[in-house]
């Protein structure tokens, strides 16, 4: 029989992260963030020692587990492992000093954008809008990373500008960007760069947004799918029913996986037919599909669903409590009545 290892205790895990072994090494560096509320400046010493360890692994799970205690007290070691021999520990460190935040980190980043190696990049694209003490800095960045050689990098890029665009109003570079990437060579860029350009409200998208609904541009990342759905519902694309009731309808033995997707987005442009199996599954006996109803029929503004998901508020039993509040929260506003 197999028993899981149990998490090391704070003493435990000073001494494992000396071990002579570097997978009991790492794993100590990883038990060792556990304990940073109790003993931080102890843990952060500790994980800034291993940062320096012989072992990729173990510098890897150090860059990691700094980032998860928001070790801001460790950003000239992190600066330092942005320099690492071993990739996983590079791209580690930068991302760790994204989440961080802090400007101090700024300098170095600008540095990681303009590195040949395209992992790197990668990094750095999505860690400088997050550190950049200025938001006319981040837009410019961000835009610049869009004509890179990789389409990877390209595609990041316009998803940091999707996070961009929560704090306000995209630059003309960025949105002129993804206008001249809808013909890009790569069909995720163009799936992502629709979704930005559509979501500040430009219609030259629909055409790229309507072929990733109906599978003819093709992309491997289900939130950009997810999103195409989403924003073809809200925009009320002409021409898209039919890919989104395939998608919301079709499949007897291997359904869609975006299936509650194109529900919500033709519950929006007014199918009766999605809005009346969204309303059904209220009353599902599955607690997951009950949930899924909830969450679908607050997106879709289906007010007549609002007193059934009232109900629900103080039943936890029924429907995941957080799904409830958020649906409440959007019927609470004009909708649209099933």
């Amino acid at each position: 029989m197999f028993f899981p290892q149990l998490a090391r205790n704070l003493e435990a895990a000073f001494r494992d992260v000396k071990d002579p072994k570097p997978a009991v090494r790492a794993a100590a560096a990883k038990d060792l963030v556990r304990h940073a509320e109790t003993a931080r400046s102890r843990v952060i010493g500790a994980l800034e020692s291993a940062l320096g360890d012989e072992a990729p692994m173990v510098r890897e799970a150090a860059a990691e587990g700094l980032g998860d205690i928001d070790a801001t007290e460790a950003l000239g070691a992190l600066l330092v492992a942005v320099e690492d021999d071993d990739q996983l520990v590079r791209q580690k460190a930068i991302l760790t000093l994204g989440h961080l935040k802090d400007s101090r980190a700024q300098q170095r980043l600008e540095r990681a954008l303009r590195d040949p190696r395209p992992e790197v990049r990668y990094q750095a694209v999505m860690a400088y809008p997050r550190v950049a003490s200025d938001r006319q800095d981040a837009q410019k960045a961000t835009a610049d990373a869009t004509r890179d050689d990789d389409p990877h990098v390209v595609h990041v890029a316009f998803r940091m500008a999707e996070e961009l665009a929560e704090g306000g109003p995209l630059s003309k570079a960025i949105l002129a960007r993804a206008k001249e990437c809808l013909e890009h060579d790569s069909p995720r860029v163009r799936a992502v760069a629709a979704i930005v350009l559509a979501t500040s409200g430009d219609d030259a998208a629909d055409r790229v947004l309507l072929g990733v609904v109906d599978g003819t541009v093709r992309t491997d990342e289900p939130e950009d799918v997810a999103a195409a759905i989403d924003l073809a519902g809200e925009r009320r694309l002409r021409g898209v029913d039919k890919a989104l009731e395939r998608r919301a309808f079709g499949g007897v033995f291997k359904r869609d996986p975006f299936r509650w997707h194109a529900r919500v987005a033709l519950a929006t442009m007014g199918h009766v037919r999605a809005r009346t199996e969204i309303l059904a599954e209220l009353g599902s006996r599955s607690y997951e599909r009950r949930t899924l109803a909830v969450s679908a029929a607050g997106k879709a503004r289906l007010t007549d669903a609002r007193e059934r998901i009232a109900a629900m508020k103080d039943h936890p039993e029924r429907a995941e409590p957080g799904a409830v509040e958020a649906a409440l929260a959007l019927l609470g506003s004009e909708g649209v009545d099933a």
